[in-house]
């Protein structure tokens, strides 16, 4: 499982809708689609029920959800931290 699939995941699940994501994500539909497909393979469960208006997530995808998101946050905290320790640290945004 990449971070890159993992950041796909939230925006799709945020956005409600692979175009949208893909937008925010500076990447084009079928890669994301393909980042969605693999991580549900590799989760062994469907994370989003795919509709005509979007992409609405399963139960299984709301619980993962709350995980990925602690990922990325904790990620990002370790970028920071190294940042900080080694004095090169860029603003925050």
């Amino acid at each position: 499982m990449s971070l890159t699939h993992i950041q796909s995941f939230v925006a799709v699940a945020e956005e409600g809708h692979v175009g949208r994501a893909a937008r925010r994500l500076h990447l084009t539909q079928p890669p994301l689609s393909r980042h969605i497909l693999a991580l549900e393979d590799e989760l062994g469960a469907p994370l989003f029920e795919r509709t005509a208006r979007g992409m609405r997530l399963l139960p299984a995808g709301a619980a993962f959800l709350e995980h990925a998101r602690r990922i990325l946050a904790e990620v990002d905290a370790a970028v920071h931290t190294v940042r900080d320790a080694a004095g090169s640290r860029p603003p925050r945004p």
